[in-house]
């Protein structure tokens, strides 16, 4: 497959979080036209909005995928429907989220969808699994990942329940 590689953010904080997003990451190896590439440990990361529900557990996958951007996020959606999402609130706690941070290097700004994700470079919950996989990876308008990375507080991004993540 030839197609095009496109980083997905993954994240949950409600019904054992690891366990959806590495049941998301499972599921995202059975879209159509894509397949996983790589994948980032797991991170427990403290809300960001709405402080008050429980820590998230996020991760980051490359795919290689011959989908349309629209398309892919439309199964993106469809996997989080089927983990129970519900969309209750902006921020809310939530079963699954999965977010397409990049496709390719394009940028593309439609209703619903905009690549780059808007907020990629100021979330430490994204960039630091992203750094995991990509760290030279251009985010276009932005600069590479492990520069972003360095530029955002990562207090309460913590790899694995272990030690806390080094932006250096």
């Amino acid at each position: 497959m030839n197609g095009v590689t496109a980083y997905i953010a993954l994240g949950s904080n409600l019904q054992d979080p690891a366990a959806q997003v590495e049941a998301a990451f499972a599921a995202l190896d059975t879209l159509p036209q894509s397949r996983v590439v790589a994948r980032s440990s797991l991170y427990r990361t403290t809300p960001v909005g709405y402080a008050d529900q429980p820590d998230f557990i996020n991760a980051v996958a490359a795919i290689e995928t011959t989908l349309a951007p629209r398309a892919l996020l439309d199964a993106l959606l469809a996997l989080e429907k089927a983990r129970g999402r519900a969309r209750t609130f902006q921020n809310a706690p939530r079963t699954l989220d999965l977010d397409v941070l990049l496709y390719g290097d394009q940028l593309i700004e439609e209703p619903g969808l905009s690549i780059p994700h808007p907020r990629l470079h100021e979330r430490a919950f994204v960039l630091a699994p992203l750094a995991e996989i990509a760290p030279d990876l251009v985010v276009p308008g932005r600069g590479r990942v492990s520069a972003l990375l360095r530029a955002v507080d990562v207090r309460g991004v913590q790899r694995d329940g272990s030690a806390a993540v080094n932006a250096s």
